[in-house]
């Protein structure tokens, strides 16, 4: 059992680890040293004699582990935003005669934003067409430039089809991007069967890296050598040290790293690196499954105001599960102070991320038991629950 490797805050049951991830017990350790040990004693040096250089592909092949990726595919730094803009980017250079990129509404926001920015940037008529997850499948025909998809969705945990939606969108011509911000950690991923050119996610949700963690990029072998890199970061130069003027892309994957990487907060993510060396995807994720689908039987059976947002049949939804409620933002503070943390979206949904690294039976009993009382009572309806935070 791994959770006695958290630090987590006592008479807390934490279930909102699909927004941040708890902090291992290891990470303060492991922080003071590359502060001490390696800053405060190499300085300089500690780009070389601490590896700090090689730390986004070291740990970039440690998580390509969880998601099916082969060694040498995934590079970390930057933040999301970033990798999706380089993703999409390269991805369109692949298709020059094709217009439309091609996402869902169930998409995380900036995705769209970062879409929708670069396609204004490039001004070449391209067009980003959003349409209901349930018609994806149906609007990938041979317009499809690229096809952009979060794979879990943020807001009610509904998972695509991976294997099903990229095999389609290859079969007309489609490159395809994947967003697993909400799947890596969550749920298996194997991006060597799925084909995928390229997938972006973050590791500060249930991979524990805690808060600005770096985001990662995979790109597929085969492509990487090939693949025009738009962010033309000087540690994605091919000899970065030489600082020669023009711009030669690094060979495979290591030309999509942009800026000098967050040398402290990798070193945090390194020492959760080590309890996910420990675990397979297959087991957390059977973990999973037992824990949301008890947590969905006790809420049915205990709040009748609440109603279930995420699908049913737990093979297709992530590992959270998200019940509607009017009155749920409110809600939701109520059960923050109570003891209880998940989180709110709008316009009415209560999320709670099941992360059996640290979750267990227990703590869903008491989390629903804590819930119908509020619910029961109207312990919610009171103005201070009311109040809009800045960070919902």
């Amino acid at each position: 059992m791994t959770k006695d490797q958290f630090l987590l805050p006592e008479d807390v049951t934490y279930l909102d680890g699909n927004s941040l991830g708890p902090l291992p017990k290891t990470v303060a350790d492991r922080v003071m040293r590359t502060l001490q040990d390696e800053w405060g004693q190499m300085v300089i040096g500690g780009w070389n004699r601490a590896g700090w250089m090689a730390q986004p592909g070291i740990l970039g092949d440690r998580l390509g582990r969880l998601i099916g990726a082969p060694k040498h595919t995934v590079v970390l730094g930057d933040t999301l935003s970033v990798k999706v803009y380089q993703a999409l980017a390269s991805a369109l250079d692949m298709r020059p005669d094709r217009r439309i990129v091609l996402s869902d509404n169930g998409n995380f926001p900036t995705d769209l934003y970062m879409a929708d920015g670069l396609i204004k940037t490039l001004d070449r008529g391209h067009e980003l067409k959003v349409v209901e997850p349930e018609t994806v499948a149906d609007a990938i025909d041979e317009t499809v430039a690229v096809l952009m998809l979060t794979h879990v969705d943020y807001r009610t945990g509904r998972m695509h089809d991976m294997v099903e939606l990229t095999a389609k969108a290859h079969a007309a011509g489609a490159v395809v991007i994947w967003d697993l911000a909400h799947s890596a950690g969550a749920v298996p991923v194997d991006l060597t069967a799925c084909q995928a050119e390229f997938a972006i996610g973050c590791t500060y949700k249930y991979l524990n890296g805690g808060p600005g963690a770096p985001a990662f990029i995979y790109v597929r072998p085969d492509l990487a050598d090939h693949i025009n890199p738009a962010l033309a970061g000087w540690l994605g130069h091919d000899a970065p040290f030489a600082f020669e003027q023009n711009y030669r892309p690094a060979q495979g994957i290591t030309r999509m790293r942009v800026g000098t990487p967050p040398v402290i907060q990798m070193a945090a993510l390194e020492a959760s690196m080590d309890i996910w060396d420990q675990v397979n995807m297959s087991d957390i994720r059977a973990q999973s499954i037992a824990l949301s689908e008890l947590f969905i039987q006790l809420v049915e059976a205990s709040c009748p105001q609440l109603t279930l947002a995420s699908p049913r049949d737990p093979e297709k939804r992530g590992s959270q599960v998200s019940f509607r409620f009017d009155h749920g933002y409110a809600a939701m503070q109520a059960l923050i102070a109570a003891g209880v943390t998940g989180d709110f979206r709008a316009p009415d949904i209560m999320r709670f991320g099941f992360a059996p690294l640290y979750n267990d039976k227990a703590d869903v009993k008491r989390a629903v038991a804590i819930l119908a009382d509020i619910l029961e009572n109207r312990i919610w309806d009171q103005p201070k629950f009311m109040v809009k935070a800045a960070v919902t």
